[in-house]
């Protein structure tokens, strides 16, 4: 069975979130959600997610991919060296990396957006394109392991290419 990692933050996008859990489990894969030290989290929009455990207290090696959901926890998440370290680690195995919306942050962050193709929510597109990364503006794109999309409203074809990936 895969193992795919979500990623929480408060004020995390809720749908970006739930959204990815729920069709993933639905298609009977193992999903895990760690926050960086809290055991709840409320999403943008007010939706509360307890997390399964805290990202320091998971290896890497042990999952298949790593979903960084929207809104403002991005820019909390990259603060955090374990975040980093687990998503530049995954990345380095050739294993699936999911960012929407302003998650680029974090895989800009992480050092593994440079001379990628990617797309990401408009107002960030500048960090994205000045961490190296070849900016598209459309509803997902993947280059090799990196899957990328814009917002909410592209969910159906960004979980479309994690499955794929997946599979």
């Amino acid at each position: 069975m895969k193992k795919v990692m979500i990623l929480a933050e408060k004020e995390y996008e809720d749908l970006e979130l739930w959204y990815p859990k729920l069709r993933l489990i639905e298609e009977g894969f193992q999903v895990v959600v760690a926050g960086t030290g809290e055991k709840n989290y409320e999403g943008k929009n007010g939706y509360p997610v307890e997390v399964d455990g805290n990202i320091k207290d998971y290896k890497a090696r042990d999952f298949d991919a790593v979903i960084i959901p929207g809104g403002w926890a991005p820019d909390m998440l990259r603060r955090h060296k374990e975040v980093l370290d687990f998503i530049r680690e995954l990345n380095s195995a050739g294993k699936t990396v999911a960012a929407i919306c302003h998650a680029g942050w974090v895989i800009a962050s992480a050092g593994i957006v440079k001379g990628k193709n990617l797309t990401c929510f408009s107002a960030i597109k500048d960090d994205m394109i000045n961490a190296g990364a070849k900016y598209t503006d459309k509803e997902v794109v993947v280059d090799g392991n990196l899957i990328t999309s814009r917002k909410p409203a592209d969910l159906p074809a960004f979980c479309r290419e994690i499955i794929k990936a997946l599979r």
